[in-house]
């Protein structure tokens, strides 16, 4: 195979990365109008933290019919966007140094398993549709239940030879709920409601609640949401143990519904007993991820990672960003954490819902310039629960997290209980496929750098970057902590990222990150060796082609057939 070496010096002459205007100029180019979140900034004290915005460009392009498709349908969806994009297609003689590689969708799909899909068919299938991350949701089910679909996700992933599903552990967290009821009840505009902490009550005009402050956390004039806003209630008054009520928006009341206080969060701890039984379950069964719900400070990221330093756990920490009391302290937990999730649903109903979109690009634009994970999740495709085919709205809301630079879009309802699964999983897969076509490469957070500054790894990184962006490569790195693929994923280039591993964990946990492509394999003492079986890996199962360059990145954290002060970059033609 012919190679060609490059060292920082003559990497850094070839490409050039020009720049106009002050670093003044530029800076208020990226700023935007302060917003509820950088008001809240500015108030304590960290005004010193820019909310980033990036200018989303796209060029208008042949109309497309946006419909689930099957995965023997992705060929042609592969050569319908190369085709968009004004890429040639491959064939079997070289295409020379601008060939471009194969296109795969590189946004991450998050499916919650459920009733609808925990069974091993329904798994499998999810999987070849487009599921990267599994994510059981603790709110529901036992952990008998949970234990099923962990040990059906690890058979598949013992099983797939090129593929690999992350699991994710989703915290009940401290949510107050309405007690039982014996049958629903109407509620109509007008009408007096009585909530009270008294256990067992349950009648026509009271219910029981399952948080003993409640009557403290609330005051008279309040708005009071059911299901996040599907109902609603003004408080007028309270007791030493009652809050009573009049309904402002009125529906079917029924056993244990979520609520809210508008503007307000529980006083209640963000890690209760029943999520530590949780977080030791999933210790047991060592899942990659903990999604933790109501993360209100970074002192609760800190001692559920010190909790897991002491088990011996290698398991990452996403916040869950869904009250209102995190958006004060959303850089220190974003910093603690090892990414974010957008929960919108309870953020809409602790927020006024106009400040959620902000907060959502807000939260992206953070994550990315600090280089953690973030998802996008709730209500995504949630027609598609009962209904075949998404709505228009569904298919834009897709599209805008996709462009804002998300690594994961999440399904809940849709994938756990819903009547159409695997063709939510199918739409979701096409839209952020055909998205992701009118992207252009090389748009990454100005300040990223900062983030990673002192690690040499970091400017290897920008350079394979640039050369994946200017010569149409994919990128090849072998990694044994995950490390320089995260790194990597971060600057978002233009091809895949081909991650090779010879720790599984670390190949699970790959599979959340945007562009990443995680591929398990046994390193051997020759290097040379190693990048051959590799390459040829690739190529006999049709992930690159015979003539494609691919860049071959030599960095990171812990050195691997290299001294530590050496780093490379290597282009190589398969």
């Amino acid at each position: 195979m012919a190679q060609i070496v490059g060292t920082t010096r003559s990497i850094q002459s070839i490409i050039h990365c020009p720049t106009s205007g002050s670093a003044n100029e530029r800076a208020c180019n990226l700023l935007k109008p302060p917003t509820f979140s950088s008001k809240l900034f500015s108030s304590n004290g960290n005004s010193n933290c820019p909310q980033l915005s990036f200018k989303i460009s796209a060029r208008k392009s042949a109309p497309v019919e946006l419909t689930p498709v099957s995965p023997e349908d992705d060929p042609k969806i592969e050569e319908h966007l190369l085709h968009l994009r004004g890429v040639p297609q491959l064939d079997g003689t070289s295409g020379g140094m601008w060939s471009k590689p194969t296109f795969r969708r590189k946004t991450k799909i998050v499916c919650t398993i459920g009733p609808s899909t925990n069974t091993k068919e329904m798994i499998w299938k999810l999987a070849e549709a487009g599921m990267n991350v599994a994510r059981l949701n603790m709110s529901h089910g036992d952990h008998a239940s949970h234990q099923k679909v962990i040990d059906l996700v690890k058979e598949y992933n013992a099983q797939s030879k090129d593929n690999v599903i992350a699991i994710m552990l989703d915290t009940k967290g401290p949510e107050v709920r309405s007690g039982d009821l014996p049958q629903p009840i109407m509620l109509a505009p007008g009408q007096e409601f009585t909530f009270t902490i008294q256990r067992g009550v349950g009648t026509a005009d009271c219910v029981s609640v399952n948080y003993d402050d409640f009557v403290n956390d609330v005051e008279a004039g309040d708005m009071l949401l059911v299901d996040g806003g599907m109902m609603s209630l003004m408080v007028k008054s309270k007791t030493e143990d009652s809050v009573k009520c009049e309904v402002v928006d009125g529906g079917e009341l029924k056993s244990r519904r979520h609520l809210n206080v508008r503007g307000k969060s529980a006083t209640l701890p963000s890690i209760t007993e029943k999520d530590w039984d949780d977080i030791k379950f999933g210790v047991d069964n060592q899942v990659d991820f903990y999604a933790v719900s109501f993360v209100k400070s970074a002192e609760v990221v800190h001692e559920l990672k010190n909790y897991l330093k002491s088990c011996g756990a290698d398991i990452h920490v996403i916040v869950k960003i869904e009250s209102a009391d995190s958006i004060p302290n959303l850089h220190s937990i974003i910093t603690a954490s090892d990414g974010a999730m957008v929960a919108r649903g309870d953020l809409g109903a602790e927020l006024p819902i106009e400040e959620v979109p902000l907060l959502q690009e807000e939260i992206i634009n953070l994550c990315r310039s600090m280089g953690k994970a973030v998802i996008v999740a709730t209500n995504m495709l949630e027609s598609m629960i009962v209904h075949p085919t998404p709505t228009r709205a569904e298919v834009s809301d897709i599209a805008i997290a996709v462009r804002e630079g998300s690594d994961g879009i999440m399904l809940s309802g849709e994938t756990a209980h819903g009547k159409y699964p695997l063709k939510a999983v199918k739409v979701m897969h096409t839209v952020a496929l055909r998205t992701e076509a009118t992207i252009p490469g090389g748009q990454m957070p100005p300040n990223i750098g900062q983030v990673f500054k002192n690690h040499m790894s970091e400017m290897f990184a920008h350079h394979a970057t640039m050369m994946s962006n200017t010569l149409g490569t994919s990128t090849v790195v072998f990694t044994r902590t995950g490390f320089m693929g995260i790194l990597l994923s971060h600057y978002r280039p233009s091809g895949t990222i081909f991650a090779f591993t010879d720790d599984k964990r670390v190949q699970q946990r790959l599979a959340l990150y945007q562009g990443v492509c995680p591929i398990y394999m046994e390193f051997c003492d020759d290097s040379e060796a190693t990048f051959r079986r590799a390459l040829d890996l690739l190529q006999n199962q049709g992930m690159v082609k015979e003539g494609e360059e691919v860049a071959l990145v030599q960095s990171g954290r812990q050195p691997i057939w290299r001294s530590e002060s050496t780093h490379n970059i290597q282009v190589r033609k398969v």
